[in-house]
Formats: C-alpha cells, structure tokens, sequence
C-alpha cells in the first residue's frame, strides 16, 4: 500500500454516497408527496423528522459552493443584485443561488416552509426573510437570548414557550396532529448521533492523530443534514471503528506528526487542501477545532426522557450564543485536551459573531498557556478576500516559533 493510500479516510466514499442520496431525497420530495422544510444550522431538526419534513441546510450547501469553488462567481451575483459584500458570504451564494438555480447541485429544493433559529448569528434573520418572500412560504423564527454568563430561568421559560409555537406551526403546515412519540425516537437518535460524532472527534487525541480537523469539516455534513436519524447513527459507528482501526495500526493523517494545533471559526472552505498540506509540510496536524464540536458541545444539557425541556437549553447555550469568557473557557479546555502546541484562528470576514470576539480570547490563551496562536484573515467562501502569499508567510513563521519552543 502506497504512502499516500494508507493515509486516506476510507469512510469518504460512504459518506459522499449518503450525501448524494440525502439530496437526491430532497430534491424529489415534491414527487413523492413530500415537505421541506429550510432550516438554519443551529435550529432545532428533530421536530421537523418527527413529522417526516425534509430538513435542508443551506449553510451547509454554502459550504459545498465553497468547496466546489463557485463562491466568488455567486457572491457576485447577489453583489449585482444589490446586496452589500460585506453580507456574509454564506448568505450572498444562498440568495443568488436561488435565482439562478447554480451551485454544485443546480440549487436546493423549493421549500414549504423556512425554520429561523437566531442563535448562530443575526444574519440568518434577514436571510431567511428575504427567501421567505421570494419563496413566498411561511416563515418560523425562534429566538434564542444570549447566554452571556448564565442560562436564566427566565430564559428558559421564553425559549420553551417558542418550542410550543414551533410544534403549532408545524401542526398548521402539515395538517396533522404532531407525533410526540415519534419526537421520542428522534430524539434518541438524535443524542446517540452526537455522542458518537464526540467520540469521532476524541479519537484525535491520540498521538499520532487517525485524522484531522480538515476531516472534520468534511465529516461534519451528517451530524448537520441527518441528526437525528438511523443512517447518521450507523455511519459515525462505521467511522469509529475506522479510527479505532487506525490508532490500532498506528496511521496518523498526518505523516511524521511533530506538532499539534486547535484551530478556531469556519473553515476556508476552497482552501481546505492548500491548508491542509501547508500545515502537513511543516509536520502540524490540526487535531481539533471549535467548529465541528459545536455539534456535540451541548450534548450535556440534553435529557432525553425530557426531549423538549431540554432541547430549549441546548439550543440556546450553543458556542456562538455563549458569552466570550465561556467559550474562552472551552478552547482552554479544548488545547488541554488534545494537547496542543499552538492555536490557529481564522478571522472570518463573514461570520462577526465567531470573529468579534477573537483578540479577547486570543490575550486570554496567551496568558494562561502561552503557547502561540497565529491569525489568519480570509472568508469562508469568497476567496475575492483571502491572499495565499500573506497566510504562507504567517504559517512560516508560526511554524518557525512552534519548532524553536519544541528544540
């Protein structure tokens, strides 16, 4: 078996064949006398299995664009359309994608309906809008306050209360009496996906690492599209024993791992493979990050003999909804954990609400472990704002403090 072979993931087939089935579904729902609903990444899915509604991400189709490298070219054509470029870029590829039916998949289904949860960011709140009246279908919103330090009583009240409304809402779009038991099932599934997906993320404690966070990134999609489903289930215990396996062999991604870094925000989706190697050539792997544990950070406030109450919690108390302290306090846990030698953040042009916060938690990483923490401006998906020659000297020279603290 060749170098390059042995490293591969070989899950990555699976899951690009259960990605294409899970789009093919959505995009023949109407056919099949079926719903869809559009949902924002942080919302609240298990509702909408519960009643057989298809959930489509178009974050995570931004995502795709990204990776597809067709970003720029729809980016553009929202800026054409009168939208502003400093609008998240997720946001500019989703509303120019819907007029022109581009993107890897020639767009996503027309919804039903469009399901708003705010507690990623503020953005998703005019986005949603403006699809809602383009679409012209029904919108819900559900509100979710800022959990600066504490979740209040308070809070968990008014949140609890929209749960309801979101149950209602469902009720008056189908035409059906909501299935509770049906929510049980989901539910289930739905926690056992994402102890699962915290295991998958786990495994890069070990040294040398079976993967990396580009992996991650990659891998991230079902616990996204299909939480809360049997098929989510039955692939994360696939990819375990696939981890498992290549701890056992000794295979790290990364060949010759030297040096271990967190990485923080979005990923730099059309840049995936070029980081990916820039890092490896210098014998760093990027065993964590803060993105993809953000599926599974909450999965301590869920009860599920208490599906609803706590589902209220967890979706409130997510990573971005955090005040900075609090997630200042994951990443300190997060680069003990995994033991890491430095700390790589991407100031997300398009994503304020991960991004405001950076210099803060970077002083305060800086101060408790001292280790290095390097700064990369780009953007998630418009590349019009990320310069490869400026983030390759950064790299450099990180790298170069790393190997000197290392010596």
């Amino acid at each position: 078996m060749s170098d390059t072979k042995k490293h591969k993931m070989k899950s990555a087939k699976k899951m690009r064949d259960l990605m294409t089935t899970y789009y093919i579904d959505a995009l023949s729902a109407s056919q099949n006398n079926k719903q869809v609903a559009w949902i924002t990444s942080g919302g609240p899915v298990e509702p909408l299995l519960a009643m057989d509604i298809i959930p489509v991400y178009p974050e995570n189709h931004a995502a795709m664009i990204g990776a597809s490298k067709m970003g720029d070219d729809l980016c553009m054509k929202a800026e054409e359309m009168g939208y502003s470029s400093d609008l998240c870029s997720y946001a500019r590829a989703d509303i120019s994608c819907s007029v022109v039916k581009g993107g890897p998949i020639g767009g996503l289904p027309k919804p039903d309906m469009l399901i708003c949860c705010n507690n990623i960011c503020g953005t998703v709140l005019k986005w949603y809008e403006v699809q809602a009246r383009f679409y012209n279908v029904p919108l819900f919103i559900l509100d979710t306050p800022m959990c600066h330090t504490h979740y209040h009583p308070e809070t968990a009240t008014y949140v609890r209360a929209q749960i309801d409304e979101y149950i209602l809402f469902l009720e008056q779009m189908t035409k059906r009496k909501f299935d509770h038991e049906k929510l049980m099932q989901v539910g289930r599934l739905s926690i056992e996906g994402q102890l699962l997906w915290q295991k998958v993320l786990n495994t890069t404690r070990h040294k040398p690492s079976p993967m990396s966070a580009f992996d991650a990134f990659f891998f991230l999609a079902l616990i996204v599209t299909l939480r809360g489903t049997r098929v989510a289930v039955d692939f994360y215990k696939e990819l375990n024993r696939e981890m498992e396996e290549r701890i056992q062999k000794g295979i790290g991604i990364v060949p010759n791992e030297k040096y271990r870094l967190l990485w923080d925000n979005l990923p730099v989706w059309y840049q995936l493979k070029w980081l990916s190697n820039t890092f490896s050539d210098h014998g760093a792997c990027l065993v964590a990050d803060t993105y993809t544990s953000a599926w599974c950070g909450t999965i301590k406030y869920i009860d599920k003999d208490n599906f609803l109450d706590s589902m209220a919690e967890a979706h409130t108390r997510i990573y971005l909804n955090i005040g900075v302290d609090q997630m200042a306090e994951q990443v300190l846990d997060m680069i003990k954990f995994y033991d890491v030698d430095g700390f790589v953040m991407h100031s997300n042009r398009s994503c304020k609400p991960y991004s405001f916060g950076q210099m803060d938690i970077m002083k305060i990483v800086r101060d408790k472990t001292g280790i290095p923490v390097l700064m990369i401006e780009a953007d998630m998906l418009d590349s019009r704002n990320f310069s490869q020659s400026q983030v390759e000297t950064r790299i450099d020279a990180f790298m170069e403090i790393i190997k000197q603290r290392k010596a």
